[in-house]
């Protein structure tokens, strides 16, 4: 007898929705399991073949623990902000929302077809209005808390102003993007402007200059894995560096509790590693160091014992630094430098070994020699690490050594019998030479004898240092999370909680303004009741991932994201299943946006998810074609070396035999419609990769 399987599983697939058989509620007689995918974001491609792979595996876990007994969840949803939508809405002029509904739909109904059993009543779509409530609540708690380094938990900003007002910043306990220091009596004097300056110093959302990615015809900030080789990976327009004023969410207040909860969760070692590093918990010290010009900046080393090996300076091209010390005489090689690097994303410069440079034509004052050392400018220092200026040790580090060779500076050797003729010394053990009071001594013993002279002399201080940054919290963008924030004197003010959600408006096209401005400045009256303006960026992809587990638990709640209940009842996720690449991103943001809910006593769990299980990656093999820089012209593979090109994939289905079908490429996508192209003996030669499947 043949299997029917049409008919078989469309009956019993009914009888699934017809029962409910799926459909949970918390039921204090049964033990709970929470298993959970990462929800996918609906491209118009619908799913790929990766996306069954985890599924189908949390899928057979969910069911199993059904039959053993347990109150299972395991909800679907989707995480439906994005870039594609609203490129295609500019493009088009479909409004995002439509084009994303219109994905859903056909996810849901291949997910359907494919027979998991997920408690669809649950379903959240992450730019639902009633969804995104609650991201706009969180950040608006965010925005009202600070970070309390003492007792290592968010705590309300009215607890700092009173601070403030009884004793201004002695024995404060806070972090803060700069040290600040004034008195009670100083606070009292500012104004109300002044005094919401410096608060904007500590809240835990707050509005910060950084460096970002921009691109001037997406007219947006991007991320450093949208943007390859100085162009957007999405249409293949120029970036580069600029300092821009952006919302940011101080993650760094959390290193070390992010640091800790790994020993508490049950993930692979190596995905914990790869945590530990990005977090990248460093102890040393910070070294004041004065210029010749009366400016004076500081250094953090994990090396202060290599202080008598340092024989030259390096700023980073972003550096404040940089202006202030830059001579006349090299000011033009100076500029031409930045210009240079405003090109390359901070992750393209981690990988690239070459070495380049530019004297600013000042000079450091060592602080225990009084020798004079050059400052450079190298693109290899990053302004977000420690303070964007180093102390170069060439004979002990790699780059500085590169650096030293390329430009001819010296390199003085420190431990004894180490080589320094063709290659730097890693120096971690040994005994130091070349060093005044610390010749002698071990390595070990000279960095905490160089620490404690540092810190007895006042030229310094012992310091824990991270790596990791604040997360960028804004693009500008249409199609987001709006912010619950209007702006007074210049000063940003969040919307009382009863206003919320703050909806999307509706805007004439989705580009930037003719001015520049974001997409929403486009809107009309975007504005509040009083009349203040209201915030034209939106959030970032994240904004609605970081919390959607909590959501799950209690999805139609309109009082609270979730209810104190239903939160003791789940807790939080015992198994959730999905990609590496993640790790880095969405894995650190949801941790600590949890960590922030649990000291406001939302969640009841530190860490979010239990156990987590990455499910692999499908290879397959991927198109590229090639678009010569700037133009709308696409060489064919064996060409490519002749033009200044970037790499585009292509949809595999409109390749055959890696020969492109150019009508279908220009109907792919309205942005290639007018595209032209240099061929090979009369065909489109296609470049391929083997690489994740969700890429092809």
């Amino acid at each position: 007898m043949d299997y029917n399987f049409e008919e078989i599983e469309k009956r019993w697939q009914q009888y699934w929705i017809d029962h409910q058989t799926y459909k949970v509620t918390e039921d204090p007689t049964k033990p709970k399991y929470y298993v959970l995918d990462m929800f996918p974001y609906p491209s118009g491609a619908g799913l790929h073949v990766g996306h069954p792979l985890g599924y189908i595996a949390s899928d057979i876990v969910a069911r199993y623990k059904r039959l053993q007994g347990f109150n299972v969840l395991h909800p679907m949803g989707f995480d439906a902000f994005g870039l594609p939508a609203e490129q295609y809405a500019i493009q088009t002029g479909q409004h995002p929302a439509i084009t994303t509904y219109k994905n859903i739909a056909r996810y849901r109904e291949q997910l359907d077809k494919i027979g998991f059993s997920y408690d669809w009543s649950r379903e959240v779509i992450t730019c639902d209005p009633k969804y995104y409530k609650w991201t706009q609540w969180a950040f608006i708690k965010m925005f009202h808390h600070y970070y309390d380094t003492e007792l290592q938990r968010a705590e309300p900003i009215g607890k700092l102003i009173k601070h403030f007002e009884e004793r201004g910043t002695e024995d404060i306990h806070a972090e803060g993007t700069k040290e600040l220091h004034f008195t009670a009596e100083e606070w009292k004097a500012k104004s109300e402007k002044e005094q919401q300056e410096i608060l904007m110093n500590y809240r835990i959302a707050y509005l910060g200059d950084t460096m970002v990615n921009w691109c001037p015809q997406l007219g947006t900030v991007l991320a450093n894995d949208e943007v390859s080789e100085g162009f957007s990976i999405r249409g293949g327009y120029p970036v580069e560096q600029k300092k821009m004023r952006q919302w940011c969410l101080r993650v760094s207040a959390y290193a070390q509790r992010l640091l800790d909860g790994l020993d508490k969760i049950d993930w692979t070692d190596s995905l914990k590693e790869t945590q530990r590093n990005w977090i990248g918990r460093s102890e040393g010290a910070v070294v004041h160091f004065n210029t010749q010009n009366g400016v004076s900046f500081d250094v953090f080393t994990t090396r202060p014992d290599t202080i008598f090996g340092v024989t030259f300076m390096v700023l980073a091209p972003e550096s404040e630094l940089v202006e202030q010390l830059v001579t006349d005489e090299y000011r033009e090689a100076v500029d031409a430098y930045l210009e240079k690097t405003k090109k390359r994303t901070e992750r393209e410069r981690i990988a690239d070994k070459t070495v380049s440079g530019v004297f600013s034509g000042s000079y450091a004052i060592h602080p225990f020699t009084k020798e004079l050392l050059p400052i450079w400018i190298s693109d290899y220092v990053l302004a977000g690490y420690g303070t964007g200026a180093i102390m170069a040790v060439p004979a002990h580090d790699n780059r500085d050594y590169a650096f030293a060779k390329q430009f001819n500076l010296p390199i003085i050797p420190l431990v004894e019998g180490c080589d320094v003729s063709e290659e730097s010394f890693d120096a971690k053990e040994g005994i130091m030479i070349n060093s005044d009071f610390l010749n002698g001594l071990t390595v070990n013993e000279a960095i905490s004898a160089a620490i404690e002279e540092i810190e007895r002399r006042g030229i310094g201080y012992r310091k824990v240092n991270y790596r990791l940054r604040d997360a960028i919290f804004s693009r500008q963008r249409y199609w987001g999370e709006p912010f619950p924030v209007y702006y007074k004197d210049g000063m940003p003010y969040t919307l009382d909680e009863s206003k919320l959600p703050l909806e999307l408006p509706e805007i004439d096209k989705f580009l930037p303004t003719e001015t520049g401005e974001p997409p929403l400045a486009r809107a009309k009256n975007w504005k509040t009741e009083e009349g203040y303006p209201l915030e034209v960026s939106t959030m970032p992809g994240f904004a609605g991932s970081s919390a959607y587990y909590l959501r799950y638990m209690d999805p139609h709640n309109d009082e609270a994201l979730v209810s104190k209940e239903a939160v003791e009842y789940w807790r939080n996720v015992d198994l959730y299943i999905g990609g590496t690449e993640h790790a880095t991103g969405h894995l650190i943001y949801s941790r600590f946006w949890n960590k922030f809910l649990f000291d406001l006593g939302v969640s009841c769990v530190e860490e979010p998810f239990q156990k987590l299980i990455n499910q692999g990656m499908i290879q397959g093999r991927s198109n590229f074609v090639y678009r010569i820089k700037n133009t709308n012209t696409f060489v064919s593979f064996n060409l490519k070396d002749q033009y200044d090109t970037m790499p585009i994939h292509v949809d595999i289905s409109i390749v055959h035999n890696d020969v492109l079908d150019i009508e279908a490429f220009r109907n792919w996508s309205p942005e290639y419609k007018d595209a032209e192209f240099i061929l090979e003996d009369g065909k489109y030669i296609c470049g391929w990769v083997v690489e994740k499947m969700s890429k092809s």
